[in-house]
C-alpha cells in the first residue's frame, strides 16, 4: 500500500503485481493505472541493483480500484509488490511504503509524509517504510517508522520477520 496525494489530501492506494515466467521469447509488461515506462525503469533498477532477473518474466502491475497513480511516491510500493510476487513472499499486513526510486537504487523523499502516515495510522497501519533523507524530526518519532536509504535496505525492512 502507498499513499498518493490528491491535492492536499492523502489517499491510500493498493498496488498489485504479478510476476510469472514467460512462455514466449519476449516478456510481457502491462501497467494499469501506473505509467508503463516507470514500471520498466523500476524493473531495470531491481535487475541492476537488486540482482533479480526479470528478463524471462512477465510483469503485470495495477493500481487497484481504477486509481491513476502518477506521482513517484508510489515507486517503493511498486518495487515491493514486484519483489513479493517474484519471490513468492507475501507483503506484511499494515505496511505502508513511500518513496521515489532513483536509477542507482537510492530512495528520494516525498512531500506530505506526516499527513500520509497519519492517514494510514488511522486505518490501522503500523509499519512505515520511508526514505531517511528529507524526514523531519517529528516523523522520526512515529512508532513503526523505518527509515531507509536504498531499495536494498527497504526490501530488508519490508520482508524482515
Amino acid at each position: 500500500i502507498t499513499a498518493v496525494m490528491e491535492g492536499n489530501r492523502p489517499i491510500l492506494t493498493e498496488i498489485q503485481a504479478l510476476v510469472s515466467r514467460t512462455h514466449f521469447g519476449l516478456p510481457r509488461r502491462t501497467a494499469v493505472g501506473i505509467d508503463f515506462n516507470r514500471i520498466n525503469m523500476l524493473l531495470a533498477v531491481l535487475e541492476k541493483r537488486g540482482g533479480m532477473n526479470f528478463s524471462m518474466q512477465d510483469a503485470y502491475v495495477c493500481a487497484v480500484g481504477g486509481m491513476k497513480v502518477s506521482e513517484p511516491a508510489a515507486d517503493l510500493a511498486i518495487v515491493a509488490t514486484l519483489v513479493s510476487s517474484f519471490k513468492n513472499i507475501a507483503l506484511p499486513m499494515g505496511c505502508l511504503c513511500l518513496g521515489e526510486v532513483g536509477l542507482t537504487g537510492e530512495l528520494r523523499p516525498v512531500n506530505g509524509v506526516e499527513r500520509r502516515i497519519k492517514e494510514a495510522a488511522k486505518l490501522g497501519f503500523s509499519k512505515f517504510i520511508l526514505p531517511k533523507n528529507g524526514i523531519q524530526n517529528a516523523e522520526r518519532n512515529i512508532q513503526g517508522f523505518c527509515p531507509v536509504g536504498t531499495v536494498e535496505e527497504a526490501l530488508r525492512a519490508i520482508f524482515a520477520e
